[in-house]
């Protein structure tokens, strides 16, 4: 009988830290018994690599640690902002990424044991890179077709408002998406009220106002939301955190979407409603220097 594997190789990737060393893919396995694999015991967070940086890595760092916190995992003393941020550029580097924009990932997953009670709160962490075609956020120049998904609800909850490995919903809205040849899908919550898109924070605009659901309604507590929740009365816009139902969209003139590696997406159409994108190209110039100003 032919010897059987003890571990899943992952694909598509150069290089890895895994627990402060560098692997390539060839050398690289998952235990079966990974707790992320098994059980979605993990948290993420994904980040854009550019101009030498890592954006807004502070507001990144602390979701983080405030994730690993809400799942209740033991944080390393290691884990200062300075030792993880090295860590994450050595891996840029590694994948010979330092003088270009680059998406990556630092996933948190807890050790190896147990079955839905771990173990131990002790934790292992994989850092990928994989290259990106622009330094700068890019407007698209296509707008976006959107429309819910109605299926299945998030659940409101702080986490809710974390990156986690239990990614069933976003997945099977995904494959929902593709089927009905969308380019993305609103989320809504058990109150039908709209929380977020599959892979992004949702923002409307109606002449001077910014509107977004609140964290209360189950959205991700998104690092680029933060950000233009902060500079939108700077440029004009008044901001208003708001629970709404799928008919707010009817009434609005902008739509965009919002996230930390595509920055922000316009939304053209909604069922037969269409959207303008002058005020959202606005707002990405306003966050682009935001990214140039950065100094993290």
């Amino acid at each position: 009988m032919a010897k059987t594997s003890r571990a899943f190789s992952i694909p598509h990737f150069m290089a890895f830290i895994f627990n402060d060393q560098v692997y390539t893919d060839e050398h690289f396995s998952v235990h079966p018994g990974n707790r992320g694999l098994n059980y979605g015991d993990g948290v993420f967070e994904t980040l854009r690599y550019s101009f030498g940086r890592i954006n807004f890595w502070e507001d990144h760092y602390f979701r983080l640690m405030e994730g690993m916190r809400i799942m209740r995992m033991e944080i390393p003393m290691s884990f200062s902002p300075e030792f993880l941020e090295e860590k994450l550029k050595q891996c840029v580097e590694a994948n010979g990424l330092k003088e270009k924009a680059a998406r990556v990932k630092i996933l948190v997953t807890r050790k190896n044991g147990g079955f839905y009670t771990p173990e131990n709160n002790k934790i292992d962490y994989l850092i990928t890179a994989t290259p990106l075609n622009e330094a700068s956020f890019q407007l698209n120049e296509q707008g976006l077709n959107i429309d819910l998904y109605k299926d299945f609800y998030k659940a409101k909850g702080l986490l809710s408002n974390i990156k986690t490995t239990s990614a069933q919903l976003y997945v099977v809205a995904s494959v929902y998406r593709q089927e009905n040849g969308l380019d993305e899908c609103l989320l809504l919550n058990p109150d039908k009220e709209v929380c977020e898109a599959i892979s992004s924070n949702l923002f409307l605009i109606d002449g001077d106002e910014l509107l977004t659901p609140p964290l209360s309604t189950g959205c991700l507590k998104g690092i680029i939301r933060k950000k233009i929740l902060a500079f939108a009365p700077k440029i004009g816009l008044t901001v208003r955190e708001e629970a709404f139902s799928p008919f707010k969209l009817q009434k609005a003139e902008e739509v965009f979407l919002t996230n930390s590696i595509q920055g922000i997406r316009w939304v053209e159409r909604y069922r037969k409603k269409t959207f303008v994108s002058t005020k959202t190209a606005k707002i990405l110039q306003r966050l682009n220097t935001e990214v140039a100003l950065n100094s993290n």
